[in-house]
Protein backbone atom coordinates (compact mmCIF):
# COMPACT_ATOMS: atom_id res chain seq x y z
CA UNK A 1 0.00 0.00 0.00
CA UNK A 2 1.59 3.09 -0.95
CA UNK A 3 1.61 6.04 1.56
CA UNK A 4 3.89 8.67 0.42
CA UNK A 5 5.87 8.87 -2.63
CA UNK A 6 9.14 10.53 -2.42
CA UNK A 7 10.57 12.53 -5.41
CA UNK A 8 14.38 13.17 -6.57
CA UNK A 9 14.19 16.88 -7.79
CA UNK A 10 17.01 16.55 -11.12
CA UNK A 11 15.96 15.05 -13.79
CA UNK A 12 11.98 14.53 -12.29
CA UNK A 13 11.38 18.00 -11.35
CA UNK A 14 13.80 20.39 -12.77
CA UNK A 15 15.64 19.61 -16.08
CA UNK A 16 18.47 20.59 -14.20
CA UNK A 17 21.48 17.49 -15.45
CA UNK A 18 22.34 20.21 -18.50
CA UNK A 19 23.01 23.33 -15.93
CA UNK A 20 24.51 21.53 -13.81
CA UNK A 21 26.88 20.08 -16.54
CA UNK A 22 27.35 23.54 -18.47
CA UNK A 23 28.08 25.38 -14.63
CA UNK A 24 30.60 22.46 -13.67
CA UNK A 25 32.33 22.07 -16.86
CA UNK A 26 33.03 25.98 -17.23
CA UNK A 27 34.45 25.90 -13.18
CA UNK A 28 36.62 23.33 -14.07
CA UNK A 29 37.92 23.84 -17.48
CA UNK A 30 38.82 27.74 -16.33
CA UNK A 31 40.50 25.70 -13.41
CA UNK A 32 42.90 24.06 -15.44
CA UNK A 33 40.77 20.53 -14.79
CA UNK A 34 39.54 17.06 -16.87
CA UNK A 35 35.55 17.95 -18.15
CA UNK A 36 34.22 15.43 -19.95
CA UNK A 37 31.64 12.70 -20.13
CA UNK A 38 33.15 10.19 -17.57
CA UNK A 39 33.82 12.78 -15.21
CA UNK A 40 30.02 14.18 -15.75
CA UNK A 41 28.62 10.49 -15.29
CA UNK A 42 30.48 9.64 -12.61
CA UNK A 43 29.05 12.79 -10.51
CA UNK A 44 25.44 11.43 -11.10
CA UNK A 45 24.02 11.38 -8.13
CA UNK A 46 26.99 11.87 -5.35
CA UNK A 47 26.61 14.42 -2.65
CA UNK A 48 27.53 17.90 -2.52
CA UNK A 49 31.03 16.30 -0.33
CA UNK A 50 31.52 13.58 -2.78
CA UNK A 51 31.61 15.74 -5.94
CA UNK A 52 33.62 18.58 -4.77
CA UNK A 53 36.31 15.58 -3.73
CA UNK A 54 35.81 14.19 -6.79
CA UNK A 55 36.77 17.50 -9.09
CA UNK A 56 39.25 18.29 -6.51
CA UNK A 57 41.19 14.53 -6.40
CA UNK A 58 40.43 13.02 -9.89
CA UNK A 59 39.85 15.74 -12.19
CA UNK A 60 42.51 18.19 -10.81
CA UNK A 61 40.59 21.28 -9.74
CA UNK A 62 43.58 22.75 -7.55
CA UNK A 63 40.93 24.37 -5.28
CA UNK A 64 39.64 22.75 -2.07
CA UNK A 65 36.32 21.00 -1.93
CA UNK A 66 35.03 23.15 0.47
CA UNK A 67 35.57 26.66 -2.30
CA UNK A 68 34.63 24.12 -5.06
CA UNK A 69 30.88 23.31 -3.11
CA UNK A 70 30.58 27.27 -2.46
CA UNK A 71 31.66 28.47 -6.10
CA UNK A 72 29.70 25.97 -8.15
CA UNK A 73 26.69 26.33 -5.84
CA UNK A 74 26.54 30.01 -6.52
CA UNK A 75 27.11 29.98 -10.07
CA UNK A 76 24.34 27.37 -10.25
CA UNK A 77 21.69 29.68 -8.49
CA UNK A 78 22.79 32.02 -10.50
CA UNK A 79 21.13 30.35 -13.06
CA UNK A 80 18.08 29.43 -11.57
CA UNK A 81 17.29 32.97 -10.33
CA UNK A 82 17.47 33.92 -14.16
CA UNK A 83 15.30 30.74 -15.28
CA UNK A 84 14.26 27.55 -13.53
CA UNK A 85 13.92 24.94 -15.70
CA UNK A 86 10.85 23.00 -14.74
CA UNK A 87 10.06 19.58 -16.46
CA UNK A 88 6.51 19.71 -17.93
CA UNK A 89 3.68 19.03 -15.76
CA UNK A 90 5.91 19.20 -12.28
CA UNK A 91 3.98 21.74 -10.59
CA UNK A 92 1.17 20.22 -11.69
CA UNK A 93 1.65 17.22 -10.13
CA UNK A 94 3.51 17.96 -7.23
CA UNK A 95 0.20 19.75 -5.96
CA UNK A 96 -2.15 17.05 -7.05
CA UNK A 97 -0.79 14.50 -5.08
CA UNK A 98 0.26 16.51 -1.87
CA UNK A 99 -3.39 16.29 -1.51
CA UNK A 100 -3.61 12.39 -1.27
CA UNK A 101 -0.59 11.77 0.07
CA UNK A 102 2.60 12.95 2.27
CA UNK A 103 4.93 14.08 -0.24
CA UNK A 104 8.85 13.57 0.37
CA UNK A 105 12.00 15.17 -1.99
CA UNK A 106 15.25 13.04 -1.66
CA UNK A 107 17.64 15.23 -3.19
CA UNK A 108 21.82 14.93 -4.30
CA UNK A 109 21.51 18.49 -4.55
CA UNK A 110 22.57 20.52 -1.77
CA UNK A 111 19.83 22.59 1.01
CA UNK A 112 20.41 25.90 -0.48
CA UNK A 113 19.69 24.44 -3.73
CA UNK A 114 16.52 22.41 -2.77
CA UNK A 115 15.27 24.90 -0.51
CA UNK A 116 15.74 27.47 -4.05
CA UNK A 117 13.81 25.88 -6.19
CA UNK A 118 10.80 25.01 -4.39
CA UNK A 119 10.72 28.19 -3.39
CA UNK A 120 11.11 30.02 -6.81
CA UNK A 121 8.08 27.16 -8.00
CA UNK A 122 6.13 27.89 -5.52
CA UNK A 123 5.87 24.13 -4.08
CA UNK A 124 7.65 24.78 -0.86
CA UNK A 125 4.67 23.86 0.59
CA UNK A 126 3.58 20.53 -0.96
CA UNK A 127 6.62 18.71 1.00
CA UNK A 128 6.33 17.35 4.48
CA UNK A 129 9.96 16.29 4.51
CA UNK A 130 13.14 17.28 2.18
CA UNK A 131 16.41 15.68 2.51
CA UNK A 132 19.37 16.61 0.72
CA UNK A 133 22.60 13.82 0.14
CA UNK A 134 24.90 16.55 2.11
CA UNK A 135 23.02 15.93 5.09
CA UNK A 136 23.38 11.74 5.30
CA UNK A 137 26.59 9.60 5.13
CA UNK A 138 26.15 8.80 1.93
CA UNK A 139 24.81 10.17 -1.30
CA UNK A 140 23.16 7.89 -4.19
CA UNK A 141 23.47 4.88 -5.40
CA UNK A 142 22.98 3.93 -1.18
CA UNK A 143 20.07 4.32 0.42
CA UNK A 144 20.25 6.62 2.84
CA UNK A 145 18.82 10.02 1.34
CA UNK A 146 15.80 7.73 0.61
CA UNK A 147 15.69 6.14 4.17
CA UNK A 148 16.13 9.62 6.01
CA UNK A 149 13.35 11.01 3.78
CA UNK A 150 10.52 8.13 4.69
CA UNK A 151 12.11 8.15 8.49
CA UNK A 152 11.14 11.97 8.26
CA UNK A 153 7.26 11.49 6.55
CA UNK A 154 7.21 8.68 9.75
CA UNK A 155 6.50 6.24 6.92
CA UNK A 156 7.86 2.80 6.44
CA UNK A 157 10.09 2.65 3.09
CA UNK A 158 8.62 -0.43 2.09
CA UNK A 159 5.09 1.72 2.05
CA UNK A 160 6.79 4.44 -0.02
CA UNK A 161 6.66 5.08 -3.88
CA UNK A 162 9.92 6.75 -5.01
CA UNK A 163 10.02 8.75 -8.39
CA UNK A 164 13.66 8.80 -10.01
CA UNK A 165 15.68 9.24 -13.38
CA UNK A 166 19.00 8.16 -13.02
CA UNK A 167 20.79 4.98 -12.76
CA UNK A 168 22.25 6.40 -9.43
CA UNK A 169 18.80 7.25 -8.07
CA UNK A 170 17.10 4.43 -9.19
CA UNK A 171 19.68 1.74 -7.23
CA UNK A 172 19.31 4.22 -4.27
CA UNK A 173 15.30 3.69 -4.02
CA UNK A 174 15.79 0.07 -4.53
CA UNK A 175 18.33 -0.28 -2.15
CA UNK A 176 15.38 2.03 0.52
CA UNK A 177 13.26 -0.77 -0.61
CA UNK A 178 10.25 1.78 -2.12
CA UNK A 179 8.83 1.03 -4.84
CA UNK A 180 10.25 2.44 -7.61
CA UNK A 181 9.25 4.73 -10.69
CA UNK A 182 11.45 5.67 -13.12
CA UNK A 183 10.66 8.22 -15.67
CA UNK A 184 13.97 8.23 -17.74
CA UNK A 185 15.54 11.55 -18.60
CA UNK A 186 16.52 10.95 -22.58
CA UNK A 187 19.34 13.61 -21.82
CA UNK A 188 21.06 11.68 -19.56
CA UNK A 189 19.17 8.15 -19.31
CA UNK A 190 20.29 5.65 -16.77
CA UNK A 191 21.89 2.09 -17.76
CA UNK A 192 19.79 -0.94 -18.18
CA UNK A 193 20.35 -2.69 -15.69
CA UNK A 194 19.57 0.20 -13.06
CA UNK A 195 16.21 0.35 -15.06
CA UNK A 196 15.61 -2.99 -14.88
CA UNK A 197 15.40 -2.91 -11.15
CA UNK A 198 11.86 -0.21 -11.32
CA UNK A 199 8.92 -1.17 -10.54
CA UNK A 200 7.02 1.11 -12.82
CA UNK A 201 8.72 2.92 -16.14
CA UNK A 202 6.87 6.09 -17.18
CA UNK A 203 7.10 8.35 -19.99
CA UNK A 204 6.65 11.55 -18.09
CA UNK A 205 5.29 13.09 -14.92
CA UNK A 206 2.07 13.03 -16.61
CA UNK A 207 1.59 9.71 -16.10
CA UNK A 208 2.17 9.24 -12.06
CA UNK A 209 -0.94 10.20 -10.84
CA UNK A 210 -2.83 7.88 -12.83
CA UNK A 211 0.02 4.65 -12.41
CA UNK A 212 -0.21 4.95 -8.51
CA UNK A 213 -4.01 4.76 -8.59
CA UNK A 214 -3.86 1.69 -10.27
CA UNK A 215 -0.85 0.37 -8.08
CA UNK A 216 -3.68 1.41 -5.28
CA UNK A 217 -6.37 -0.41 -7.06
CA UNK A 218 -4.25 -3.52 -7.45
CA UNK A 219 -2.64 -3.53 -3.34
Amino acid sequence: MIEAVVFDLDGVLIQSEEVWDEVRGRYVRERGGRYDEQVQRAMMGMSAPEWSRYLHETAGVPDEPEAIDRDVVALLLEEYGRELPLLPGAVETVRSLATRYPLGLASSSNREIIDAVLELAGIAECFAATVSSEEVARGKPAPDVYLDAARRLGVAPEDCAAVEDSHAGLRAAKAAGMLVVAIPNPSYPPDEEALAAADVTLASLGELEQALAVRAERA
